[in-house]
């Protein structure tokens, strides 16, 4: 499962296990499949049109089969896979309609989040997103696509454990594992726009400023304009558009 190239065409091989073994733990043990099958979606590990065989994901997690599709059923309702008769269960494919989608309803709950942090997140927090920042900095001050989605994911995920939401942190999650592939087209396009890494690192320096002013209405529409840019980047590279952005405020 790990090989998906004849099942995805473009996508790169994988080399070793997809997924970690899974530790036991306090939390729910068919959680703890969903979050890992879920992240290896994310980071690509899991391509668009990779199939999911039961044996393999057994062998891979150390879980039950019963674990196994209680967890694939999960991913299954969010979205995230797809089941094909006389193949079974794959990474779900995705349209630039359905995308389009994605990235308004992203917008929203990032800006949600933003706000939420303003309002739960300690300076301890605020602390640990700006160091973020800095790496998301240096990241694309590197030039390396890869490096850049990892570093702003980790900027992302600290915002949203500041927020104090499981139930937001849990929908963008499913959000994220659904577009994960046009945010990494996005960062690594050949005619990405020029502007763009500047546009958004102003954006997330501007964001950081709003929340250290615990300026919650700055903060929310600094998060959604962020999110409205990049979906306008993806519209344009696919489909021939070269329709202004939104500026961000600096």
């Amino acid at each position: 499962m790990a090989r998906t190239t004849q099942d995805a065409p473009g996508a790169s091989q994988v080399e070793g296990p997809s997924i970690p073994k899974i530790e036991r733990s306090a939390a729910p043990l068919r959680r703890n499949v969903v979050d890992a099958l879920r992240t290896a979606i994310i980071d690509g590990k899991l391509a668009p049109g990779a199939r999911l065989t039961e044996r393999e994901l057994i062998e891979m997690t150390g879980v039950s089969r019963t674990v196994i599709r209680e967890a694939l059923r999960q991913l299954e309702s969010e979205g995230v896979i797809e089941t094909i008769p006389n193949k079974g269960p794959i990474v779900r494919q995705l349209t630039l309609a359905e995308a389009k989608d994605l990235y308004l309803i992203r917008a929203v709950l990032e800006g949600l989040a933003a706000r939420m942090f303003v309002a739960n997140a300690g300076p301890a927090d605020i602390t640990a997103l700006g160091s973020a920042l800095d790496e998301t900095f240096a990241a694309y001050h590197e030039g390396n696509p890869e490096i850049v989605l990892k570093s702003k994911n980790r900027f992302y995920d600290i915002l949203f454990q500041g927020a104090d939401s499981e139930t937001l942190s849990s929908m963008i999650a499913t959000l994220h594992a659904r577009i994960w592939r046009w945010r990494a087209l996005g960062l690594g396009h050949p005619k990405r726009s020029a502007s763009r890494s500047q546009e958004s690192i102003n954006g997330l320096r501007t964001l950081l400023r709003a929340i250290e002013r615990r300026d919650a209405d700055e903060a929310e529409t600094i998060a959604r304009i962020e999110v409205t840019n990049a979906g306008a980047e993806i519209t344009r590279l696919l489909e021939g558009d070269n329709r202004p952005f939104t500026e961000s405020p600096i």
